[in-house]
């Protein structure tokens, strides 16, 4: 499906459950946007969760946390997403355009909630993430734990409990910025989901470019704190 050009903003992130379609829409969306002649690109922003489980299945393990332990696991997560998201951005503002992003902070927030971490935890990640500004708009892709869990399954790689993808959904309404996602209804095919979204973006303006790069400088005296909270949370699990 073809869209016309749209005024797209500099930092878009897709955020919500496993078996959402974060990423296939992200993936999406970017290429629509170059087609459209906009300068977009996609950038995923992982916490290894995945490729964690991939390796602990090789040494018998069921999953990360099997493999690191629960804190551990939320640890590397936290810390990789982290640099994930500073690469992310630190390209961006060296190429500019728009970078369409696969994830984003309120994904740890969310997963730290979900996973029963103590609020102690989530304090020190927000204070390494404090370096990074709001994207520009953020999706909540929102789709039922039920219909999540059958795509998960359909895809075959990995797999996640009923009862934990009810705890995500409920976590990401749980979070303080929730209030500023934009909904996006995520339970149909992948051209409603995407139309939902295009059908938004068609409504912004274009922001200011500069806007990130002076953020980053601006905000360049937390990231020695950031580094420090990030070592922390490794140490802490050792």
């Amino acid at each position: 499906m073809t869209h016309g050009r749209v005024p797209a903003p500099g930092m878009i992130a897709l955020v919500g459950i496993d078996g959402s379609g974060k990423t296939t829409q992200a993936h999406r969306l970017a290429r629509e946007l170059s087609a459209a002649g906009v300068r977009a690109a996609y950038r995923r922003n992982a916490g290894g969760r995945h490729w964690f489980g991939r390796l602990a299945r090789l040494f018998g393990k069921s999953d990360g946390d099997a493999l690191l332990g629960r804190r551990g696991m939320l640890a590397v997560e936290s810390v990789l997403r982290w640099l994930a998201i500073l690469r992310t951005l630190l390209r961006r503002a060296v190429t500019g355009g728009t970078v369409v992003m696969d994830r984003y902070a309120f994904c740890q927030y969310a997963s730290l909630r979900a996973r029963s971490a103590k609020p102690a935890a989530e304090r020190r990640a927000r204070l390494a993430y404090r370096l990074f500004r709001a994207p520009d708009v953020t999706f909540f892709l929102d789709v039922d734990p039920q219909v999540a869990r059958d795509r998960i399954d359909a895809r075959g790689y990995d797999s996640e409990t009923l009862d934990y993808l009810a705890a995500a959904r409920a976590a990401y309404y749980s979070l303080p910025e929730f209030a500023t996602f934009v909904v996006i209804d995520a339970n149909g095919t992948p051209d409603q989901v995407s139309a939902a979204i295009h059908a938004h973006l068609a409504g912004r303006a274009a922001p200011d470019p500069g806007h990130s790069v002076r953020s980053m400088i601006v905000a360049g005296g937390p990231l020695v704190a950031a580094l420090a909270v990030a070592g922390e949370q490794f140490t802490e699990t050792l």
